[in-house]
């Protein structure tokens, strides 16, 4: 599979990977169609393993090829990290304290961001696209690293992020879809509204792709930015909305869980 994908051009690489992520994301929301509510715990669990995969993609396949790359360009290896991880945790909470959204389970006088009369079914769809941002962003600078022919950076490692990345996306997409159903919506307009979240990942991911491609230098910042993001989405949202009831036990082992397997991945594969 690998050498199938490596054909290809870098961006149409990252197109691919993002594809993919938005499809399982899709998949999520398709839950809504054999369920109309899903109990806490086992939400938990998959909000904690969708921490554990960021997490560990966080370093894996972001942080570390950071690292390596700025020593191959001859800058201080800590500066690219050290800047770009900053920057994109500021990114997000930019984007945090702008955007109006509503996580699941609050009540719209809980909604963040800038105040508006937009429904909740519309706050909702935007707290799921919040975390998706960065992780479309992820899988294209890493395809698009993989292009420039540094070492650290492998068509297989994007690969893997892309599959880990994937995977936490599932939960993401059934935190959308089945709470809109038990709100009464219809099934298919849950399910449409659930999969639309995760349109923006193949966007992010293009966009990455094209900047590392044609702006070098940018390459270990864009990976310390993204790995940035999406700790900043996993401290300040899955973590927190995972521990809120009595499931803290099975949300932490869900987080090991998701980290043990992207790990793995990013390791096997890359």
């Amino acid at each position: 599979m690998i050498e199938w994908i490596s054909q290809f051009p870098p961006v149409v690489q990252a197109l691919m990977g993002t594809l993919f992520t938005w499809f399982v994301t899709a998949l999520g929301a398709a839950m809504v169609f054999f369920f109309k509510k899903i109990s806490k715990k086992p939400l938990d669990i998959m909000m904690g393993f969708a921490a554990g995969v960021m997490i560990a993609a966080s370093f894996w396949s972001l942080l570390a090829p950071s690292i390596t790359m700025a020593e191959e360009m001859g800058v201080p290896s800590w500066l690219p990290a050290l800047t770009g991880f900053l920057l994109g945790g500021i990114f997000l909470f930019g984007v945090d304290k702008l955007l109006p959204h509503l996580h699941p389970g609050f009540a719209i006088t809980e909604a963040e961001g800038i105040k508006t009369s937009w429904k909740r079914s519309i706050l909702l769809v935007l707290a799921i696209t919040i975390h998706n941002i960065p992780e479309g962003l992820a899988v294209g600078v890493a395809f698009g690293a993989a292009a420039a022919g540094f070492p650290a950076a492998t068509v297989a490692g994007a690969v893997a992020l892309a599959i880990g990345i994937g995977l936490q996306n599932f939960p993401e997409g059934a935190a959308v879809s089945v709470p809109l159903r038990k709100e009464k919506m219809s099934r298919l307009k849950a399910f449409w509204f659930g999969q639309l979240s995760g349109m923006v990942e193949p966007i992010s991911g293009v966009l990455g792709a094209f900047a590392v491609i044609f702006i070098r230098p940018l390459l270990p910042y864009a990976l310390a930015f993204a790995a940035g993001a999406m700790i900043y989405v996993v401290v300040e949202e899955l973590v927190p909305e995972s521990h809120m009831e009595s499931h803290s036990h099975y949300a932490t082992w869900g987080a090991m869980g998701g980290f043990a397997l992207m790990m793995f991945l990013d390791v096997a594969l890359g």
